[in-house]
């Protein structure tokens, strides 16, 4: 992944200077504020009595830069001075309220501009801020998204919009800044939060940005069957909830193999139509790998996506994984994922904690072997289904699907090259747990599935 880019503002520092005429006579012709930074530096916003607005929006901007300047030394002292004053300055609330709100709308866009979409900057701010970062978050991304017709707005970016739950409530805006635990947190939140978007590293672009997208409203794009869509959730739901470890197995296997043949047909039917007709090339979606464990989550993920013709790239540091492929096997992955998560965490819960010979915790290394082993044996299980509904399609269909499909798991190794061409490989943890890991593939590999039974229950 990219480096960071940090992003800061300074402002400027005028000298005390002097002024002619008396000490009441100065203090009549106008009020000042100043703010004293480490280094000797004064901050001074002085304002005439006939023009307050100019000069105050000119000290509230200087107030903002120095705050978030101190944000970005770590600070604290001086952040939480000028919130003080942003939050308690005398005839400042409205220019704070706008300088607040501009700064949120002007680095929602610019996240956009650097490849960053809704949900994950919702997921960012739960990993580096608080629940009440992330509602501000939320709301100004609703506030943003005002500005751009829905249809210049793809449906990805829609769906993410209604998954965070990202809409306008309030009737003016300075109303979604929330006074609710006073104006200096408030003022300390907003900080918080811009500071968090005018730091963020350029990623990698999936779509295009909202203004930039020609769709036309009601019609969905991308080659998924919401029909089978919902039957592979209706599978893996009976896999979630069955304390039957070899049943929970045989109905995610079926799910996988019901994708597989999904996918085989979105292939066929894409070969058959060359031309402008022809279905769109890879697409990306990012998936949240969370703490703890996150290094067999990532592995987990990745070998779903393998077995579903997709690559999966971790990036650590931001708590994302991005997922390439075509539509309908990314709705494969993301749906098998999120199930086999609940599942896996499931199993090793019941596997229960550990300690050695003198009483110290190993629950942790037991956990982590135990997600990795998982991880490894549910890979070679879904290829198997996958390879199994490629050999039953290719009898129905009487022709080798392997070109078919080779074809296609080069244009998304193509994406891959186009979007990280400097990859590089990383282990996801090393396996230190002996037990955990033969008891991972021991819940992995129970069952003996039964798939076709269980993918005609899974019609009904």
């Amino acid at each position: 992944m990219s480096g960071s880019r940090r992003g800061s503002a300074r402002g400027s520092a005028r000298g005390s200077g002097r002024d002619s005429g008396s000490g009441a006579e100065r203090e009549g012709a106008r009020r000042r504020w100043s703010l004293g930074p480490p280094g000797g530096a004064t901050w001074s916003f002085p304002w005439s009595s006939g023009s307050p607005g100019q000069a105050a929006e000119e000290m509230v901007a200087g107030l903002l830069s120095a705050a978030l300047e101190a944000r970005r030394r770590h600070d604290e002292i001086e952040f939480r001075r000028c919130v003080k004053i942003l939050a308690q300055g005398q005839g400042l609330r409205e220019a704070v309220d706008r300088a607040l709100l501009d700064a949120l709308n002007r680095h929602v866009t610019l996240a956009w501009h650097g490849g960053w979409q809704p949900a994950d900057l919702v997921r960012l701010a739960g990993r580096r801020l608080e629940a009440r970062h992330v509602r501000l978050v939320t709301d100004a991304i609703a506030a943003e998204m005002r500005a751009y017709a829905a249809a210049t707005v793809d449906d990805r970016w829609l769906d993410q919009l209604d998954a965070i739950g990202a809409t306008v409530w309030w009737g003016r805006d300075e109303e979604y800044l929330r006074d609710d635990g006073g104006r200096t947190a408030m003022v300390a939140c907003a900080l918080r939060v811009i500071h968090l978007l005018a730091t963020l590293p350029a990623l990698e672009r999936l779509c295009p940005v909202p203004g930039t997208a020609r769709r036309t409203p009601g019609v969905r794009g991308g080659a998924v069957d919401e029909r089978t869509l919902a039957r592979v959730r209706a599978l893996l739901a009976k896999a979630e909830s069955t304390e039957f470890e070899a049943e929970a197995e045989t109905f995610t296997a079926a799910a996988q193999a019901l994708m597989a043949r999904h996918s085989i047909d979105a292939a066929l039917l894409a070969a058959q139509t060359p031309g402008p007709g022809a279905a769109g090339g890879p697409e990306g979606r990012r998936l949240g790998v969370d703490a703890p464990y996150e290094g067999p989550k990532a592995m987990l993920l990745d070998v779903i996506a393998s077995a579903n013709h997709c690559r999966s790239v971790w990036s650590r540091h931001f708590g994302f994984a991005t997922v390439l492929g075509f539509p309908a096997d990314l709705a494969a992955v993301e749906v098998l994922f999120t199930s086999l998560l609940v599942q896996a965490t499931t199993a090793m819960r019941l596997a229960g904690s550990r300690r050695d010979g003198l009483g110290r915790s190993r629950t942790r290394s037991f956990r982590q072997s135990f997600l990795a082993a998982y991880a490894q044996r549910i890979g070679e299980r879904l290829r198997e289904a996958t390879g199994e509904a490629v050999r039953e399609a290719a009898a129905d269909a009487g022709r080798d699907l392997l070109p078919v499909l080779a074809a296609r798991e080069q244009a998304v190794e193509a994406r891959v090259e186009e979007l990280f061409p400097t990859l590089t490989l990383v282990g996801a943890g090393a396996v230190s747990n002996r037990e955990g890991w033969i008891s991972g593939r021991a819940a992995a590999d129970r069952a003996v599935l039964d798939v076709r039974r269980k993918l005609a229950e899974g019609g009904r």
